[in-house]
């Protein structure tokens, strides 16, 4: 029996669904224990392309129970809108295969307008959120006037505590933004739909996977997004609302801490960020456009082009250490392939001073310049065809051996290519 907890070592987009999917052919059950749909996981299955939001990616196996937990916050109808397109192309979804925490909270119409409306009057302070409303509604949880999905199975009461929070919700709307106010009627008529469909998948979803705990089944526990953008952790402010390190996995998912057995450190092969902030390895260049365009990197949630450069170590050791990682997935390796010179920055200079962390000081960390090791690129096609660890070139293996060596942690598995086949593993996981 294995808890394993799979967490994003970057900013995210370091292709968690891919591994998570690839790693619930060993486990029993798949839980995403935080975020919401501001994430997105792209699976790669023969001709096939799934992008999830909230649905856990361990989805498309049919025998495996997904689990969203309740440090998820949920928006019903983008959840809603996921199953129905997952069944459309032929994937088993119910509430026999997939379970939702009544207590994860609720993402209502104005956390949406309130998370456009204030990045919209940010101007030059602007955070990047994708809009979708996942920090107000972690700001409603906090100060406890936030609506749970489990609300939903007594509309007065949903009713009651909507009209409480619309009180103040209405009049930032309209004192402080100029927009409409969202009326209580219009919440209510969501709400009614929202219980009649979802009623059936809701759970005591930390008593379940206490319970697969204590029979010593196989859990996988996915995050979303990535270690600098943990809101305690990470570059703040311009990070997400939760906490995407494995310290999370305990009270997102309700899993006793002690329990969980193992953390792998997902790590794309190079280093990406979407929206603002810091990024100190960054290729403005002919080579940061070859990168973002050989690697498709745009959100999978909103589309955007992603900020690409130069592997980050430093950033990586932060999560490592952080999580207590042991075992890194490389993904994307053969993005690289056909680059003349790669690089990996493995410290930073700070005034004179190399340092092996992230500062914390949000302006430290836009001056630091890193400290490059040099190696040798690989040739197109090298990587991709790779059946196994002895068949990658040796620049690339000593590339990886380099990345390992420098943030103190083994190799895992290494993905040659987005589909499930195109995936060396060199651990035994479950």
């Amino acid at each position: 029996m294995t808890n394993l907890a799979i967490i994003g070592t970057q900013w995210g987009d370091e292709g968690k669904g891919k591994v998570v999917d690839l790693l619930a052919e060993g486990a029993d059950m798949v839980v995403r224990f935080q975020g919401g749909n501001n994430a997105g996981h792209t699976l790669v299955v023969g001709d096939e392309t799934y992008a999830l939001h909230l649905v856990p990616s361990g989805i498309l196996h049919e025998e495996k129970t997904c689990v969203i937990g309740s440090g998820v916050v949920v928006d019903p109808a983008v959840l809603l809108g996921e199953i129905d397109a997952l069944v459309a192309r032929g994937v088993r979804v119910s509430p026999e295969n997939l379970r939702v925490s009544e207590k994860a909270h609720v993402i209502l119409p104005y956390h949406k307008l309130l998370d456009e409306a204030r990045e919209s009057r940010a101007k030059d302070g602007k955070i990047g959120t994708t809009g979708r409303g996942i920090g107000p509604a972690y700001e409603d949880k906090a100060s406890r006037c936030g609506l749970r999905l489990g609300d939903l199975r007594d509309l007065d009461y949903f009713r009651s505590r909507a009209a409480g929070a619309l009180d103040e919700k209405n009049c930032l709307l309209a004192g402080l933004y100029g927009l409409p106010p969202v009326g209580l009627e219009q919440i209510m008529t969501l709400a009614a739909g929202w219980r009649e469909r979802l009623a059936p998948y809701l759970c005591d979803a930390a008593r379940l996977v206490q319970r697969a705990s204590e029979e010593k089944k196989n859990v996988l526990f996915e995050g979303a997004q990535g270690v600098q953008l943990d809101i305690d952790h990470g570059t703040y402010p311009y990070v997400t609302s939760s906490n995407p390190g494995a310290g999370a996995v305990a009270v997102g998912a309700g899993l006793p801490p002690r329990e969980l057995h193992a953390v792998v450190g997902l790590v794309k092969a190079y280093t990406s960020r979407v929206g603002e902030g810091p990024f100190p390895t960054e290729l403005s260049d002919r080579t940061g456009e070859t990168i973002r365009a050989v690697g498709r990197e745009y959100g999978t949630t909103t589309g955007r082009p992603r900020r690409c450069g130069w592997l980050d170590a430093v950033v990586v050791r932060a999560a490592v250490r952080l999580c207590g990682i042991g075992l890194l997935a490389v993904t994307k390796l053969d993005v690289l392939a056909g680059l003349p010179e790669l690089k990996i920055a493995v410290a930073y200079e700070l005034d004179g001073r190399r340092i092996d962390h992230v500062p914390a000081s949000l302006k430290d960390f836009s001056r630091v310049r890193p400290v490059y090791e040099s190696f040798e690129g690989f040739a197109a096609g090298e990587v991709a065809g790779a059946g196994d660890y002895r068949s990658l070139p040796k620049a690339a293996k000593k590339y990886l051996a380099a990345l390992c060596r420098s943030v103190g942690a083994e190799e895992g598995l290494v993905s040659v290519g987005p589909e499930r086949s195109q995936t060396i593993v060199l651990r035994k996981f479950f």
